[in-house]
Parts: structure tokens; sequence; C-alpha cells
């Protein structure tokens, strides 16, 4: 399934759009962001901690980005990167460290982050911001993960500067660690043997389908100062989810379910990020989370920015696919369910 096209060309070149800034425009979601912004003939700007290394990265496919050097810890250099800015896709979240000892100052790390950029849009006269947050952040028992990005969101939304509030969980897409953590479990072990967060529900999306709404968004006016739940067509389990991706695969899995619920997240990040080659310290406020049920409460922004929801057996093929062939590679759906069989 190709990437949701939501306005056409002659559309888009007749419609005004502001310089627009990228922040974490080196990350999973943020790198794919700008690219598509590109290939709708908008060049993004790119905060970024290192310009060289961000042009090794992206810019070899994507020759017309304006990368700053900047830090959303050191507001001395937002001035620069935010002058000028009318739209501003605040996209980043620290996560954890490579390592769990790491996680401990995470929280603070995004409160002073945000703290930084509100101040600094205010004073730049930035008009929007489109921050991407974390289905399930509603809750009073959540995960430090949820409970910093349910904060990120609330500082972004005091500012002068209009919010608009995202809500996404288990983004899928190659590259990603919701779908590396998936791809290289259900891989490499048979016998899958999980507590009881198994069970728990969520809604998983597409990457394409997360990068539509995002700059779905700069084009409805209506979704500003707005906050909205986004995810894809079905509300299933972990269990499911691991499920259809070993039918994807033709793989034959076994899935034992302890009768508890782990409280120690310890054994279970550390287990996963030696079974894959996602570091602990994101792995564990991932794992965290999985107590924590992550579905749309409410589905407005599907009139406002409508687009076609990919299923998950083609997020997972497509997925799949582009970890062969490169970024920004999709297959069709025809030729996704051809291969998937």
């Amino acid at each position: 399934m190709m990437e949701n096209e939501l306005i056409d060309a002659g559309e888009v070149e007749s419609m005004p759009v502001g310089k627009i800034l990228v922040t974490g425009a080196n990350g999973f979601v943020g790198g794919r962001l700008v690219r598509a912004l590109f290939n709708k003939g908008m060049v993004a700007r790119c905060l970024v901690r290192d310009t060289r290394k961000f042009k090794e990265l992206l810019c070899n496919d994507v020759a017309c980005t304006e990368p700053v050097e900047g830090d959303l810890l050191r507001p001395e250099t937002l001035d620069r990167a935010l002058e000028g800015v009318e739209t501003a896709y605040y996209l980043v979240h620290s996560m954890g460290g490579r390592t769990i000892l790491e996680n401990k100052i995470f929280e603070e790390h995004d409160r002073r982050a945000a703290r930084n950029f509100v101040h600094a849009a205010d004073k730049a006269g930035v008009k929007r911001v489109i921050y991407l947050g974390g289905l399930g952040e509603m809750g009073d028992d959540l995960s430090k993960h949820l409970a910093s990005r349910r904060e990120v969101a609330h500082i972004l939304g005091s500012g002068r500067v209009s919010a608009t509030i995202l809500r996404a969980a288990n983004i899928l897409g190659a590259g990603g660690a919701p779908f590396e953590m998936l791809r290289h479990l259900v891989e490499r072990l048979p016998v899958i043997i999980t507590s009881k967060w198994i069970n728990t529900r969520c809604q998983p999306i597409d990457i394409n389908d997360v990068i539509a709404y995002l700059i779905g968004c700069i084009y409805r006016p209506e979704t500003s100062g707005q906050e909205f739940d986004i995810g894809g067509p079905e509300i299933i389990t972990y269990r499911k989810m691991m499920e259809i991706y070993a039918e994807v695969r033709g793989l034959r899995r076994l899935f034992l379910t302890t009768p508890y619920r782990t409280r120690n997240s310890f054994f279970s990040s550390f287990f996963i990020s030696l079974m894959t080659p996602v570091p602990s310290g994101v792995v564990n406020p991932l794992v965290q989370g999985l107590k924590n049920e992550v579905i749309c409460r409410e589905n407005r922004i599907h009139d406002l920015i409508p687009i076609a929801l990919t299923h998950l057996d083609i997020s997972i093929c497509n997925a799949l696919f582009e970890v062969q062939s490169g970024p920004g590679k999709v297959l069709s759906t025809q030729a996704c369910f051809l291969r998937s069989r």
C-alpha cells in the first residue's frame, strides 16, 4: 500500500504553507516526515544536534532539507532554528537511554526540552505546533513513559502557540522499536512464553498512516488546538499481533502464557534486548507500558483527514519489504498478499 495521498499535487502547490520546522528529524518518524514533505514540494528546516551526521543519514536522498544545529536542552540554540517558522513538528521524546540505568533522567529531560521549546516558539511567533504523543496516556496508573508523554503534551499546550496533539501507539514500520521487537521475537522464538500482558488490547497503526495524519493537519485548520487519537483499523491483543506476523511469514509458533503479570520489567526488558536489536533502555519503557490498554477513545480525525487505513498484515508485509529494499519502499496491496502466501 503506497503512501496516503490526502491532496493532489496541484492543490498542494496552490495552498500557502509557511516555513516548517521538524524536531527529531533524524528519528524513526521525523526522517520519514521530512521525506514525505519533500515529496510534496515542501522543504522542512530540521533541528538536529549534528548537521554533518544528519546530512549523511538523510540528505543523500532528500537533498533540499535545511538542517540547523541545535539542542532542545540548550535554549540558546533555538532562536535561529525557529526564526520565521509558522508550523513546528515536535517529534522528540527521549524514551530512555541505551541502557535501563540511563532511564532515570529521561522524564526531566523531556520536561525541560518541552518548556524550552514553548518559550522559544512563543518568542519567535510560531503559529502552530503539532505533537505526536502516546495512546493510553489518559489513565491514572500509567507507565513512566506514557506519563511523560502526557506531561509533554500539557506543556506544549500551555504556551501561546496553538498545539495539535496526535496520540498513537505501536507505530509499525521498518526500523521502529515496536516492529523490530515484534519481528525479532517471532522470528527467533519457536515457543513464546509471556505473562498476561500478551492479552492487553492495542491498536497498532502503520507509519505511513501516521505521516499522512501529521501532514494532513497542516491543511486542516480545524485541527489547530485540538487533540486526536489515531490508530489502525484493528483493535487486537499483543498475542494476536504476533500471530498475524507469524501467519504473514508462514511461521508456526507456540504461545504459552504464565498465570500472572510480572511486576518487574527488568528481566523482560533484558531478555527482549538480547533477542532484538532494540536497546534495553528503549525496551524497558515499552515493556512497562504493556499493562496499559492503548486504543482510540474517539475517531474524530477520520472526518477531518479521511485516509484509507492500512491493515496490520499489509503493514507487516510492507515493513518486511522495506527492511530488504530500503526506506520508503513499499509493496502494492496485491503484491503484499502474494508475497505473504
